[in-house]
């Protein structure tokens, strides 16, 4: 016999997650930024979540998929992180949000200034276990208007 706990449905969201983007600059919303012990618990994972808003080169919501039909990259979710022992790969982050990083100055990405701000991201593709993924190679600045 089923219960409620048995089912379950889509986001939207959830339909994108599985789907590439074309490697090009994106305008991106940042929805959330957690923390999160590495699975081998020496380190932190940053995790950010942003949502693309459009192609921050032409401002266009849409690309032409393999099939020649119009896909739609808005509300497509991006996810990425920054790992405490290389927080190198942050500072392009912090700059595209109008931050002059300076050496032995404090940072935190779990301000929560950071939630809500619109930020350029380059994605790549890249392979990943045989299929090719979303990719944010830490490649980032402020948005052009």
């Amino acid at each position: 016999m089923s219960s409620a706990d048995d089912f379950f449905s889509y986001s939207e969201k959830d339909m994108l997650r599985g789907k590439t983007l074309p490697p090009a600059w994106y305008r991106v919303r940042i929805e959330q930024i957690t923390k999160k012990l590495s699975r081998n618990g020496d380190s932190t994972n940053f995790n950010v979540e942003g949502t693309v808003l459009f192609n921050a080169e032409d401002g266009t919501t849409e690309y032409t998929g393999p099939s020649g039909d119009p896909v739609s990259i808005k509300n497509f979710p991006l996810e990425w992180n920054f790992n405490s022992k290389a927080m190198g790969f942050a500072k392009g982050f912090l700059e595209a949000q109008g931050i002059s990083v300076q050496v032995g100055q404090r940072y935190s990405l779990m301000d929560a200034r950071f939630l809500g701000t619109e930020i350029d991201v380059f994605v790549d593709n890249d392979l990943y276990e045989g299929r090719t993924v979303n990719r944010v190679n830490h490649k980032y600045r402020s948005p052009r208007q």
